[in-house]
């Protein structure tokens, strides 16, 4: 099977699935016994419609950005081959081969897959803010490792690609739009009598308004959400039955697994749930005003009150020193001084060999290209081979379908010989259902017959019951008591009193309650004044720290930055390896685009001159589209200044003539 039938196949199989009717293995399983494709082709289809289902987000962070800025023109259609070609471009370029994929790339419009893989195979997109959207999915390692290193490894074979889609779409030729022939002007004949006008159009009949399409299409069935209720009340219940059942087992039989089961178990589980879970609602995104990194942090008492404590006691640590040393202690300066002469020394060695490995990879790269270049003269020498090849197997399967159509003939005369003997069974058969659907006709009577007598005997007990209860609801009931709030209920407690008194020695309770909430409120507000005039002490104390720390830290760094960058320089200007690689690899890239340049294909004259050419036709054709436009709206205004007509009918005749020439006046798409 070529390679436009594979991508049609693999677009259509993921247009037509829909989750809420069918599993993915169902639908795999259905369209492949359907279309009869081969075990190769089968198992190609299979795994780019699984592929594309477990990765579809990262597919959907490429295609819908490209719809929104750089997809006019790009029918909406056409975004699940973009989903397939991004799938194909992350996942299988490795195993395809670059061949296969520029086969695949060039059996769609050149247009579109230009327009596409200019938007997606760009370096600085990649690195930016594709990979910002699949961070945001999967794990960092996971982006860098699986999407990002394999597509940036082909980058320079998909710019080529996109180069080549890029002069194509240029040398696309727009068809000369043939001339008309010139109106031939004819006397004036006096006989003959005047033409009949030209008759009305008929109306437009009006279209019955559609059926709107149901809510229930874009919805769950309910007896899926009934079914997973059920599930887990089920697995709730049998949890609760293990737990009851776990409480009072005998003590000499422990039925436990060990550890390293459970862990095993509980990783099966969980792979399983997994593959159940391919329909469930993926969480939002965070904001972006909570992925900020530069939020400032807000200090508590405690955090600043501990790095109060923090400065004081580095600064008892420094004035502890400066005693010791004019006390006459030692002094580490000269141990200092050595270490860093050592630290210098293993940098310049890193240095050395850094700049060493990097010439390396740069030698490698342009001898990667030109093998590449190598490779790709020798491929086309093959591909005429191959030409050749197919020429002599397609005449051997012409002959081969000449044998089969022959044999087909002969059995299809086999198939009409049979039928016949066909017809008479089924006459029988169908005598023989009318006389079962006669029976169980009968027999249904007799039950609805039945069925009817015991719903007349429900309904009567039903109504005499009605009555007796309605009977019942209409007796009178006394509802209302008598209180007064001023006597006592009559227990003779001790300390019993009545609803009045209890309420006047509640109000003297709260009086006294507020009194006291008061007075802490008082001493709560002092102690937070004098805690936050601490807190703020502090707070200039640390900022001062701060301050010189980041001076003195900033000065750090100028110092190493300045040191590196010198001891680069001496590297460079005293290493002869350093010299020798230098000098290689400004040979290597000169081979390099010595053979570009002969690879590079050139403009003929002929192709200027063609577009030159075409460039002028344009010209005239719109030029003749505005004459023709100009014509037509002063024929209009002369018959409606002569009165020629109703007013719908002039209305009528500027819509055609309008929409005749918009048409015309369309610019010319190429497809």
């Amino acid at each position: 099977m070529n390679h436009e039938e594979l991508i049609y196949y693999c677009v259509d199989i993921v247009n037509t699935y829909r989750d809420s009717f069918l599993s993915p293995e169902d639908h795999l399983k259905d369209y492949l016994s359907s279309k009869n494709l081969k075990d190769n082709d089968a198992v190609f289809v299979s795994e780019v419609f699984s592929g594309l289902l477990r990765y579809m987000n990262i597919s959907l962070v490429v295609t819908e950005p490209f719809y929104n800025t750089h997809g006019r023109g790009v029918p909406l259609s056409d975004q699940t081959l973009l989903k397939v070609i991004t799938y194909l471009a992350l996942f299988r370029l490795d195993e395809l081969g670059m061949p296969h994929f520029r086969k695949f790339i060039r059996t769609q419009d050149f247009n579109i897959m230009y327009k596409f893989l200019n938007f997606f195979i760009n370096e600085s997109s990649l690195k930016s803010w594709i990979k910002d959207e699949w961070s945001k999915l999967y794990d960092v390692a996971f982006v860098q490792t699986a999407l990002l290193s394999p597509l940036l490894r082909w980058l320079p074979e998909l710019t080529e690609l996109v180069q080549q889609l890029k002069q194509k779409v240029d040398a696309k030729q727009t068809p000369v739009k043939k001339q008309l022939p010139l109106t031939k002007v004819k006397e004036f004949s006096l006989t003959k009598p005047r033409p009949r006008s030209v008759p009305l159009p008929y109306p437009i009949p009006k279209l019955q308004k559609h059926k709107p399409v149901p809510k229930t299409l874009y919805e769950k069935p309910k007896e899926v959400n009934r079914l997973q209720a059920q599930r887990i009340e089920n697995r709730q219940a049998a949890e609760g039955r293990l737990m009851e059942s776990s409480k009072y087992q005998f003590a000499c039989a422990n039925f436990n697994k060990s550890e390293k089961t459970e862990r095993k178990l509980q990783q099966i589980r969980l792979e399983e749930d997994q593959k159940l879970q391919f329909d469930s609602y993926k969480a939002k995104p965070l904001p972006k005003e909570v992925m900020q990194t530069d939020v400032p942090i807000k200090l508590n008492a405690a955090t600043i009150m501990r790095e109060g404590k923090l400065f004081k006691e580095r600064e008892k640590e420094v004035i502890k020193k400066l005693e010791s040393l004019e006390s006459g202690a030692h002094d580490s300066s000269k141990f200092m001084k050595w270490q860093e002469e050592m630290r210098q020394k293993d940098l310049e060695a890193e240095l050395a060999m850094v700049e060493r490995r990097r010439l390396e990879g740069k030698m490698s790269h342009e001898d990667a290209i030109l093998a590449r270049q190598k490779l790709i003269n020798d491929n086309q020498k093959k591909v005429e081979e191959m030409k050749i090849e197919t020429e002599e197997l397609m005449a051997r399967y012409l002959q081969d379908r000449l044998e089969e159509e022959q044999l087909m003939r002969s059995l299809v005369e086999m198939v009409l010989g049979g039928r016949e003997n066909a017809k008479e069974a089924k006459k029988k058969l169908v005598q023989y259902k009318a006389k079962i659907v006669q029976e169980v006709n009968e027999e249904s009577k007799e039950l609805m017959r039945r069925a009817l007598e015991e719903a007349e005997e429900e309904m009567k007990r039903k109504v005499e019951l009605i009555h007796q209860i309605r009977a019942m609801e209409a007796a009178p009931i006394s509802r209302n008591k008598m209180v007064d709030f001023t006597e006592t209920a009559g227990y003779r407690f001790l300390n019993e009193m009545s609803i009045a008194e209890l309420r006047e020695r509640l109000s003297l309770l709260k009086e006294k309650q507020a009194e006291e909430e008061e007075t802490k409120r008082t001493e709560i507000l002092q102690n937070k004044q004098s805690k936050d005039r601490m807190l703020m002490d502090t707070l200039t104390v640390i900022s001062k720290y701060r301050a010189e720390d980041t001076r003195a830290k900033a000065e750090q760094r100028a110092n190493l930055r300045v040191k590196k960058e010198s001891t680069k320089e001496k590297l460079l200007n005293s290493d002869d390896k350093l010299l020798s690689l230098q000098e290689k690899l400004e040979m290597k890239k000169a081979e390099r685009l010595e053979a570009q340049q002969k690879m590079k294909v050139k403009p003929s004259a002929t192709s200027l001159r063609q577009t030159s050419s075409m460039m002028r036709e344009k010209s005239k054709c719109e030029e003749r589209r505005w004459a023709e436009l100009e014509k037509t709206k002063k024929r209009v205004s002369n018959l409606q200044a002569e009165g020629h007509g109703n007013a719908t009918a002039n209305n009528r005749l500027t819509a055609t003539n309008g929409s005749r020439l918009a048409v015309q006046s369309r610019p010319f798409i190429m497809t």
